[in-house]
């Protein structure tokens, strides 16, 4: 076949993925698609693959795909006549010590609310199911009967014959040199045979996708490790049909082949293979054994299953694969791309992602949005630096270790840190910080007390930080208390046309009188949350949107997508104003001691911005709070912010302050009912549901995005409603995607959850459906439980925060 001039859709690799998303565009009606793969169908990464089709992930989004991948995979045989090698053949996973089995239990649970089946067994079971591997020092394992085994390159072929039976083309042997673009948007793809015109590129391939999208600007960070495993001679007592085992202490996992054994491992620390980039022509080769390095966990392996000391080895086999910064694959439309997708980075979890991916990939090509929310994935969680060759070269190791390691609940990574730093590092360090990382940025998530550690100590309870948060939480509730807030995202929204795209895109009215601050939502069409911030109107035509660091890249994409021929200048000024908040009921009296400026409810009411000298220093001053106290949130410029941080900490201890980290923040927005995006809120999720009809201005001159789907929402009974939750069990801690319980049945999932120190219990949010109406008598009437690591708690649920459920205090 002769390389076409264009097509409706290109797709760039073809290995799995690639023939997955492919498959799935043609189901969806989608046939003009030409899938290139620079070597053979199944190079690369899938040929290699161990094949295991895991359900249990580490979030409901991810859980959900790897579900529907092994129910794909069941039928995919029959419906194109093209074997897989699929089997059910179930999993296994062990612990060895308390901390692990509550993960895994806690993981169970999170399964139930995908419907994944999965039990606990006991030990005598486990012996029965996988006679050689030794139990006498396990605490515990569970099985998931419906996880399964395939032929990654059979299941392959299976995919692109499904869709080549559908229309669309598959070409080998074309190497994809390079991305043509026009303007913002994605016009095809330049090949060493010549170019092929798209209307959509998607991305799959694989480790090389990282260096192919920068040649359009578009930035996927993902690396190469090498990743190791051994095939052993045939086993007495390795009989077919055998379950995987997973032994995530032992860093290694073990799977039944022909009566074999392959061992896989996923040692602690990884190895980067040609972080410079990789040769195209790499294809179908390995690289050299090293037994030294794999040593260690071997030995972890051979004691789990000790028959391995004596067995034959037929193959140790060293592959690369692409790995990412966070251990999750990168998805979805590239913010600097229009019709540019990607599907890349799966950490050795591809085989079984692959349906979940094409599926969802192919309708949001095909309708412009994702069926779900996948924000956990999404490509515009990443940022600039993450591609940067000594980022990943010191990332990327930590990564690939972390998949098996512990999943600790506020686990901090260790490499890579530093990359963007407060003006004030230096006087938080002295004040005791103990600081995480979130987008690049290094932030106090707690303070140390005198004489503590300056380190975490991880654990399912609670953690060592626990008292030095409390007192955070206490002084911001009584007294005074110092955050922070640097690393907001900050973009300066200017020009004729301002007011207008922001009017247009905020589902709040923005149409003030200089001077207010609007929180809003930004909305898709179906009324879905694209976005959670604020917009501050200094000037008739000058506006500051403030949002979170995690949603930087995200929302100023989304911005600047819709800013598009419109007079209108948009500038991200995140690192040129710093941000202190001064939140709670003393937080007044500290504040007027350093200016002049009235800072009384009459003359600076909640919801207003003010430019007021502190210190001397000219700062822009919002009546906002995150926390639910009396508060402002002061910006000065970065060179002046250390001037007003020193007169704040000078005059603040007659005023009871004290340093408060983003662990109490966390604590403080939960009690006091705040939503979080990402977590309380998607864009599955719509403002009326998320229980922030408040901030939707239906009556507004100009329409918004997302109105129409609102008003058709109003005025029905609210089947989804996001709900409040107090655990009553005063020693379990809630996180997040546990089950909601209600009368014994399952009715949602929580959003997040915290430590309340007013309540002295952990509170969550979560949605919760029903099939007439989730409202005050639904809530009221039923007997409530969140389950926690398998185990049923008692729970509280209400509509309204816990803590000053009328918001009265902020405002006071």
């Amino acid at each position: 076949m002769e390389l076409p001039d264009r097509a409706q859709v290109v797709v760039v690799g073809g290995g799995i993925i690639g023939c997955s998303v492919a498959y799935h565009l043609a189901q969806r009606g989608v046939t003009d698609v030409l899938v290139l793969e620079q070597g053979q169908l199944t190079g690369g990464t899938t040929w290699h693959a161990a094949g295991l089709v895991s359900q249990l992930k580490s979030n409901h989004s991810l859980t959900r795909l790897a579900t529907y991948s092994a129910r794909l995979f069941e039928s995919l045989e029959e419906e194109t006549g093209q074997a897989t090698g699929y089997r059910t053949c179930g999993s296994i996973s062990v612990a060895t010590d308390q901390e692990r089995w509550e993960e895994i239990l806690r993981g169970l649970s999170m399964a139930r609310t995908v419907g994944v089946d999965a039990r606990v067994l006991d030990l005598d079971e486990v012996r029965e199911l996988w006679p050689l591997l030794r139990t006498d020092d396990l605490v515990g394992a569970i099985h998931i009967p419906q996880d399964g085994q395939s032929s990654p390159v059979d299941t392959t072929m299976a995919l692109a014959k499904g869709a080549q039976q559908r229309g669309v083309r598959i070409l080998e042997g074309v190497e994809v040199t390079g991305l043509l673009r026009e303007g913002e948007r994605a016009t095809g793809v330049q090949t060493a045979s010549g170019s092929v015109e798209a209307e959509t590129v998607v991305l799959c391939g694989g480790m090389w996708t990282r260096q192919l999208a920068a040649t359009a600007g578009v930035n996927v960070p993902l690396q190469a490790c090498e990743h190791f495993y051994l095939v052993t001679e045939p086993i007495d007592g390795i009989a077919p049909g055998m379950p995987t085992v997973r032994d995530p202490g032992g860093y290694t996992y073990f799977k039944e082949e022909t009566g074999k054994l392959m061992v896989g491992f996923f040692e602690p620390h990884g190895k980067v293979w040609k972080l410079d980039g990789i040769p195209s022509d790499f294809s179908f080769a390995s690289l050299p054994e090293d037994w030294e390095h794999i040593g260690p966990v071997f030995e972890r392996a051979v004691h789990r299953v000790p028959a391995l000391a004596e067995a034959g080895l037929q193959l140790f086999f060293n592959g690369p694969e692409a790995f990412t910064p966070d251990g999750l694959y990168h998805l979805g439309e590239a913010p600097e791309l229009d019709r540019c997708f990607v599907a890349a980075g799966f950490n050795s979890v591809g085989i079984q992602s692959a349906g979940g991916v094409g599926w969802v990939l192919a309708d949001w090509i095909v309708d412009g949005h994702p069926p779900m929310d996948l924000w956990p994935v999404d490509i515009r969680r990443t940022f600039a630096f993450e591609s940067d060759p000594g980022f990943l070269g010191a990332r990327i190791p930590e990564s690939l270790g972390l998949l098996y390691a512990m999943h600790w609940p506020f686990r901090q990574y260790e490499s890579a840190r530093g990359i963007l730093t407060s003006p004030l590092h230096d006087r938080l360090v002295e004040a005791g910080a103990v600081f995480g990382s979130l987008a690049g940025w290094e932030r106090p998530n707690w303070f140390a007390l005198p004489g503590q550690e300056r380190a975490y100590r991880y654990s399912y309870g609670k953690q060592n930080w626990f008292e030095a948060s409390g007192l955070e939480c206490d002084a911001v509730r009584n007294a005074v208390g110092l955050f922070d807030q640097s690393s907001f995202a900050k973009f300066s929204v200017a020009g004729p046309d301002a007011l207008e795209v922001l009017d247009r895109l905020s589902a709040n009215a923005i149409d003030v009188e200089p001077g207010r601050v609007v929180y809003t939502q930004w909305l898709n069409e179906r009324g879905g949350i694209e976005a959670d911030l604020t917009i501050t109107r200094r000037g008739e035509q000058d506006f500051l949107v403030l949002t979170a660091a995690a949603t930087r890249t995200r929302d100023l994409a989304w911005l600047t997508r819709h800013a598009r021929g419109h007079r209108v200048e948009i500038a991200d000024i995140t690192e040129e104003l710093a941000v202190l908040g001064v939140m709670g009921p003393r937080s007044r009296e500290l504040l007027a001691a350093l200016t002049s400026s009235d800072l009384t409810n009459d003359a600076f009411p909640f919801g207003s911005a003010r430019r007021i000298q502190v210190a001397d220093i000219d700062t822009l001053a919002l009546r906002m709070s995150y926390v639910g106290e009396l508060g402002w949130e002061l910006y000065a410029a970065a060179s002046d912010v250390t001037t007003v941080y020193d007169a704040i900490v000078g005059q603040g201890a007659e005023h009871g302050l004290r340093h408060a980290g983003f662990h109490a923040m966390n604590s403080l927005r939960l009690e006091a009912g705040y939503r979080h995006w990402g977590d309380d809120l998607t864009d599955q999720d719509t403002p009326l549901e998320a229980g922030l009809g408040f901030a939707v201005a239906f009556d507004k001159p100009r329409a918004f995005i997302g109105r129409d789907a609102l008003l058709a929402q109003r005025d029905r009974p609210r089947t989804k409603r996001l709900v409040q939750f107090r655990l009553e069990d005063p020693d379990q801690l809630l996180h997040h995607d546990e089950p909601i319980l209600r009368d014994g049945e399952l009715v949602g999932r929580t959003s997040s959850g915290m430590w309340s120190y007013t309540q002295d219990r952990a509170l969550a949010m979560g949605y919760v459906e029903a099939e007439h109406a989730v409202d005050a008598a639904y809530v009221a009437d039923g007997s409530w439980e969140i389950e926690v690591a398998g185990e049923p708690t008692a729970a509280t649920a209400s509509l309204r925060s816990f803590y000053d459920p009328s918001s009265q205090r902020p405002r006071g």
